[in-house]
């Protein structure tokens, strides 16, 4: 009798084009950690549906949602949802739970990439990169003068959210910065201390700071966190940049903050709504600088976020207890 299949299923999101892995294919080599693995791509979808949670033991998911409506069912087979990717928010957590599957992220993998991309927006800004791109390809080589950069040797540098991405920034920021300032409420004073940087109530980051970047998670306490009064506490001549979510900004406060000149310039990441609408006022200021929530994707960054979930398929069919389970 032949050993039952574990079956796995993989978002085709995750394919380029011309129909190759984004990442290298060699991370697929982690399923071969149990023989009875198989897998297969999904057919395009914007959502998990109760059909795969009833046709595969595990999903390798990377944008499509996933609702309680995928654990509704009598005949649910799936076990596991192994985020490609550090957020969560797409996914309901707390029903797969109640039902038993395991949600999984891949936090170590992503960590490096953000942070380096959050600092790539922050050094862009401040030294005028876009600007002066333009000044060449339109001939106004002369005119580079009026467009001075920011040194931040004297600046400070504020984060929100001293989690795993926040950590990292930190490490990399210090050199840079003349001090480091961060606002989370779940990590202690001494940690933000051990690494270099001081931690302060999110009043004084907002105030302080000549950068601001936020890389915390989205949860309901942290939707539109950095609003129109947020905006208002900061510099005039600080920037702003989220490489988190999109919803933890408030757009249309940002929008309005950037036209008043309540602050110099900002770079997104991710937006409110992504695709970012064609028509945001965003798209047509000079002094923001927008990317498609995609700064960070790199092939080693690519490669060890699909290790990263796969191990944790490959590991829940041997009944290990895979790394990285959220929400318990």
């Amino acid at each position: 009798m032949t050993a039952e299949r574990f079956k796995v299923g993989v978002t085709k999101d995750l394919l380029t084009a011309s129909g190759e892995p984004c990442f290298n294919p060699a991370a697929f080599d982690e399923l071969k950690a149990n023989p009875a693995i198989e897998w297969e791509w999904l057919a395009p979808c914007e959502a998990i549906t109760a059909d795969h949670a009833a046709a595969f033991d595990a999903l390798h998911v990377n944008l499509p949602r996933v609702g309680a409506d995928v654990v509704s069912r009598s005949d649910l087979r799936l076990k596991i949802v192994a985020r490609n990717g550090v957020g969560y928010d797409s996914v309901d957590v707390a029903a797969l739970a109640a039902k038993g599957v395991l949600t999984t992220n891949t936090p170590f993998a992503i960590r490096r990439p953000v942070a380096v991309a959050a600092l790539t927006l922050v050094f862009a800004l401040t030294s005028r990169l876009f600007t002066k791109d333009r000044l060449v390809r339109e001939g106004r080589w002369n005119d580079r003068v009026e467009h001075m950069g920011v040194g931040l040797t004297g600046r400070t540098l504020g984060i929100v959210g001293a989690g795993g991405i926040g950590s990292e920034l930190i490490r990399l920021a210090a050199p840079f910065f003349g001090r480091v300032l961060a606002a989370d409420p779940h990590v202690a004073e001494a940690q933000i201390a051990a690494l270099g940087a001081r931690k302060a109530p999110l009043e004084t980051v907002l105030a302080e700071a000549d950068a601001v970047v936020v890389c915390c998670l989205l949860a309901p306490e942290t939707r539109h966190l950095i609003g129109r009064e947020a905006f208002r506490a900061m510099k005039r001549t600080a920037f702003f940049v989220n490489v988190g979510r999109g919803p933890i900004h408030d757009e249309a406060a940002l929008a309005e903050a950037l036209a008043a000149g309540e602050i110099a310039g900002a770079g997104l990441d991710v937006t409110e709504v992504e695709p970012i609408q064609p028509d945001s006022p965003l798209l047509r200021m000079e002094n923001v600088i927008v990317t498609p929530h995609a700064l960070c994707w790199t092939d080693e960054c690519f490669e060890e976020i699909a290790r990263t979930a796969l191990r944790s398929i490959a590991d829940l069919s041997l009944g290990r207890r895979p790394a990285h389970v959220v929400g318990g």
